[in-house]
């Protein structure tokens, strides 16, 4: 999961949880916000742990020159 996907998850299940007063049968619109914003947030903080993981590998190689005259 990327950045843009956590914070899509977590702004989706903010919405969710402080602004949707409507009520569906057999289902919490508040829970379900809130599991979304806890997996939004999960999501986040393991795409920026894996992105300061990342390393960039240099091979030095001999470089040939060759002469042109």
């Amino acid at each position: 999961m990327e950045t843009g996907t956590s914070l899509f998850l977590i702004a989706v299940g903010a919405i969710l949880y402080f602004a949707v007063t409507a009520h569906v049968a057999g289902i919490s619109i508040a829970t379900v916000g809130l599991i979304l914003m806890i997996v939004g947030i999960i999501g986040l903080v393991l795409s920026l742990f894996f992105m300061s993981r990342r390393r960039t590998v240099v091979e030095d190689r001999p470089v040939s020159r060759r002469e042109y005259y």
